[in-house]
C-alpha cells in the first residue's frame, strides 16, 4: 500500500507477490498491512469485494501502466483457517470462501495465489483448497523453507494428471534466507522434480545477518544456477529497498541478466 508504484513497474520485475493476505474465520479476506503508517483493509465481506477502488487499481496498474515489466501478480497468504472452512462449509462455489476469492481475483486482476504456510501443513485442505483456486482460475504457488517431504506430496496430488503449461501447482518459490538460510535450490529441485526460484532478503534493519546487497545476490544466483538451471529468482521484500534506500533498478539488473 506504501510501495513505489513507479519504480516496481520500471526495475526489471516480472511477477509480483503481494503479502500478506489472510483469510477470517468466516471466509471474508483481509489485507494486512505490515508496514507503518499503513492500516489493515478488509478485501472482501460476505463474498462481495470491498477494499475499494483506490486499491483495486493500485494493484491493478502494475501489470497495465505505460511502462511496465510485470505480467503476473500473486497474493500471498497463510494457512489459517483453511482447514476448518474446507470442512464447514465445504469448498463448492457458493461458500464465502469460494466467492470471496473469486471477487478479489476480478478486483485486483490477479493470477495466482501463493502459499506460505509455515505451520499447519495439512495435506488433504491444502490440495482441496488449490483445487478450489483452480477452478475459479488460478494458479498455485509454494513458498517454502523447511518440510521438503510435506511440499513434495502436496505438489504430486495437486499437479496429478496435469503436465505443462497446464500444471496448477506451477512454481515454487524457495526461501534462501533466514529459517532457510542453508536451503540449496539445487537439492530442492531434484526432490519436488520441478524448477526452483530462489528468494534472498535485501539489505535490511530487520534481521541484517540475512540481508544481501544486489552484488552479493548475483554471486549467489549465479552459483546456484551453475549447479542447476534454476526457474528465476527473486527478493524479499520490496518494503526493505524502500527503508533502507536501496535501489529497486539494481536488484532488478540482477534478474534480468541472470534470468532473460
Amino acid at each position: 500500500m506504501k510501495s513505489n508504484t513507479v519504480a516496481l513497474r520500471t526495475s526489471g520485475f516480472n511477477t509480483f507477490i503481494i503479502f500478506g493476505v489472510g483469510v477470517r474465520n468466516n471466509g471474508d479476506i483481509m489485507y494486512y498491512s505490515n508496514t507503518p503508517g499503513s492500516q489493515d483493509v478488509l478485501l472482501t465481506s460476505n463474498g462481495t469485494y470491498v477494499g475499494g477502488d483506490a486499491l483495486a487499481e493500485k494493484v491493478r496498474s502494475f501489470k497495465t501502466g505505460n511502462v511496465t515489466g510485470v505480467d503476473r501478480l500473486e497474493i500471498s497468504m497463510n494457512a489459517q483457517n483453511i482447514r476448518n472452512l474446507l470442512a464447514n462449509p465445504g469448498p463448492s462455489p457458493g461458500t464465502t470462501l469460494y466467492r470471496s476469492f473469486k471477487a478479489l481475483k476480478a478486483a485486483w486482476s490477479l493470477d495466482a495465489v501463493n502459499n506460505d504456510d509455515e505451520s499447519i501443513y495439512d495435506i488433504a485442505s491444502t490440495v482441496t483448497f488449490a483445487k478450489l483456486l483452480g477452478n475459479i482460475g488460478y494458479k498455485y504457488t509454494i513458498a517454502p523453507y523447511t518440510n521438503i517431504n510435506f511440499w513434495n506430496t502436496i505438489k504430486a496430488q495437486i499437479n496429478s494428471g496435469l503436465a505443462e503449461p497446464s500444471l496448477l501447482l506451477d512454481r515454487v518459490y524457495l526461501q534462501c534466507y533466514d529459517g532457510g538460510a542453508r536451503n540449496n535450490p539445487s537439492s530442492w529441485q531434484n526432490t519436488l522434480g520441478m524448477k526452483v526460484v530462489p528468494l534472498l532478503w535485501v539489505t535490511n534493519d530487520s534481521k541484517p545477518a540475512y540481508g544481501t546487497t544486489a552484488a552479493q545476490a548475483r554471486t549467489k544466483f549465479t552459483g546456484w544456477n551453475r549447479q542447476s538451471t534454476l526457474g528465476g529468482g527473486g527478493y524479499w521484500n520490496d518494503y526493505d529497498i524502500e527503508k533502507m534506500g536501496l535501489s529497486y533498478t539494481q536488484y532488478g539488473d540482477v534478474l534480468k541478466s541472470l534470468f532473460p
